[in-house]
C-alpha cells in the first residue's frame, strides 16, 4: 500500500490522464500509511509508558501492605479449595498449589490467625511449615506482583494500543475510501444518465 501510494502519486501528478479521485486515494493511502508508521507506535509508546507507571506504583503499594509470613498446617481443608485459588498473581503458598489447607500463622501485629490457604500437595501433612503472603491486618493475601511482571504487562499493553491504532486507522481508511468510490460510481452514473441517451447517434458529437 505504501509503495503504491507513493509511486502513485509521483506518476499522477502531472499525468493528464489522472483523475482528481486518483489522486485524493493516494493521498489517503499515504496519509494512513504515515499514522501507521508515526501515531501508532507513538500511542503504544505512551500508553506503555502510562501503564508502567501505574503498575510501578501498585507493586510499590503491594509490597508495602503485604508481609511474609510462616504458617504451620494444621490439616488439609475439607473444602478442598481456598478463596485465593486460581489467581494470576500467584499463590498465597510458594511453590505452586496443589490442596487448600488449614494453617495457623501470626498476623504482623503478632496475633495469632487461623484461615484456609493452598498450599502444594506434599505440604498438607499436620505440623509442615509454609511461607505465605499476608495483608496488613494478617488475612492471607496473593502474593505480591513483582517488577518483571509489571513491565510485561506494561509492554503488552503498548503493543496492544499500537495494533487498536493501526487497526482503526485502515478501518478508517476502507471507510473513507468507499465513500469515494460511491461519490465517484454516482458522478460516473450523472454523466452518463445525461449523455448516454445520445451516445452512438449521428450529429450527437459522439
Amino acid at each position: 500500500m505504501a509503495l503504491r501510494a507513493v509511486a502513485g502519486i509521483r506518476r499522477w501528478r502531472h499525468n493528464p490522464l489522472c483523475r482528481p479521485t486518483d489522486r485524493h486515494e493516494a493521498w489517503l493511502a499515504l496519509t494512513a500509511l504515515l499514522l501507521m508508521l508515526v501515531a501508532a507506535p507513538l500511542l503504544g509508546h505512551l500508553c506503555a509508558s502510562r501503564t508502567g507507571e501505574a503498575l510501578r506504583e501498585t507493586v510499590r503499594a503491594q509490597h508495602a501492605q503485604r508481609h511474609r509470613a510462616t504458617a504451620v498446617v494444621v490439616r488439609e481443608s475439607p473444602g478442598g479449595a481456598s478463596s485465593f485459588d486460581g489467581l494470576s498473581e500467584g499463590a498465597v503458598a510458594e511453590g505452586g498449589t496443589r490442596t487448600s489447607v488449614v494453617a495457623e500463622w501470626r498476623a504482623p501485629d503478632g496475633t495469632a490467625r487461623t484461615g484456609t490457604v493452598p498450599a502444594p500437595a506434599d505440604s498438607a501433612v499436620p505440623g509442615t511449615r509454609i511461607r505465605i503472603w499476608t495483608d496488613d491486618r494478617g488475612g492471607p493475601a496473593p502474593r505480591p506482583m513483582d517488577a518483571t511482571a509489571a513491565r510485561t504487562h506494561a509492554v503488552l499493553a503498548g503493543v496492544g494500543a499500537a495494533l487498536l491504532t493501526t487497526g482503526a486507522v485502515e478501518a478508517a481508511r476502507r471507510v473513507v475510501l468507499r465513500g469515494m468510490t460511491r461519490r465517484r460510481y454516482a458522478r460516473i452514473d450523472r454523466a452518463w444518465a445525461r449523455t448516454g441517451p445520445d451516445w452512438g447517434r449521428t450529429g450527437a458529437g459522439s
